[in-house]
């Protein structure tokens, strides 16, 4: 009798034991259904990937609006990645380049020597004849790298001129016809869409060979003074002004930029004659001026500053629109 009442008490405990056991492991399965395993059947949501960074600000072909009063308006933008230009419909016409040529004359002095030092003499011309603006040393470098100011009625450039046509592929450049200055670097012609290929070409190194290009742009970058009169000299003067100045700091502080401008009233027809030149790893920017000497240098210096900052992308404050990602499910 106490083996079947035990026995049966033993049954009922296994059937009452299952029956708990059932709902923990229906639990237990729920759970691990629930998990996003491969069983399938939940439902989770999961973040979606952060947007990509947009591009930092460069300069870009776009619309230019000058409210400008002069004989003279031009522009260039040469986009050193492409090598695609743009610029005013007029791009193609020609001014004289000023001190703006220095750049290369000096480059065209240091890639003659090749790997071989100059004079300390000569390594200051070169120096102030970018940093300064200085006349009497760029004529100096001028001469060692072959220049000539022999009077001439003919209209094929120096060899100093020729060269910066041959190696920067020049196209609209010419020599200057300006009466008693035929010759001299200063009144040679040039566009600024070719401005900006010299831009170009000394950035990649053409123009000054592999060992001087770095230090050509840094002393570019050095470029000292301002359009006020303390800082202008009869034969040297401030030229740190103009693109330089409409630059934004999201653009300036992504390295160096590397300037040399042209300028000079004294020309015999009444007008200043200026232009700016710019250029750094992604572009070269020139832009070019005649205008009445009676409106003052400043006023070239801001027409530059404005095309430079006209032609900022994306311009600052511009609401940057990033597209939405629909939430991923699984």
């Amino acid at each position: 009798m106490r083996s079947r009442v035990t026995l049966v008490l033993a049954i009922a405990a296994v059937v009452l034991g299952g029956v708990l056991l059932v709902p923990t492991a229906y639990a237990r399965l729920a759970s691990d259904d629930n998990s996003g395993g491969s069983g399938g059947g939940g439902t989770t949501s999961v973040s979606a990937p952060a947007p990509a960074p947009p591009p930092p600000p460069t300069l870009a072909a776009g619309p230019v609006s000058v409210s400008f009063t002069g004989e003279f308006f031009s522009w260039a933008l040469l986009d050193r990645k492409t090598g695609k230009i743009s610029g005013s419909p007029n791009m193609t016409a020609t001014s004289s380049t000023e001190s703006m040529i220095k750049a290369w004359i000096v480059s065209d002095y240091l890639r003659q020597l090749g790997n071989k030092e100059p004079s300390t003499a000569m390594k200051e011309a070169a120096r102030v004849a970018i940093i300064d603006s200085d006349d009497g040393a760029a004529n100096k470098v001028y001469a060692a790298a072959g220049g000539s100011y022999k009077p001439s009625t003919s209209s094929v450039p120096d060899p100093v001129i020729q060269r910066a046509i041959k190696i920067c592929g020049l196209t609209d450049t010419k020599r200057g016809n300006v009466k008693p200055y035929t010759g001299f670097w200063s009144f040679t012609r040039m566009s600024p869409r070719d401005a900006a290929r010299v831009g170009d070409c000394i950035a990649d190194g053409k123009a000054a060979g592999p060992k001087w290009t770095k230090w050509v742009l840094d002393q570019m970058t050095k470029v000292r003074g301002t359009t006020a009169k303390k800082d202008q000299k009869s034969s040297s003067g401030g030229g740190r002004w103009g693109i330089i100045d409409g630059l934004p700091k999201s653009i300036t502080a992504q390295g160096p930029v590397s300037i040399k401008n042209g300028w000079t009233p004294i020309y015999g027809d009444g007008d200043w004659h200026v232009n700016c030149l710019a250029v750094t790893g992604k572009w070269s920017l020139a832009v070019m001026l005649r205008y009445p000497i009676r409106t003052g240098l400043d006023y070239g210096a801001k027409v530059c500053a404005s095309v430079a900052t006209q032609l900022v992308t994306p311009q600052p404050g511009a609401a940057l629109k990033v597209p939405q990602q629909p939430v991923g499910k699984l």
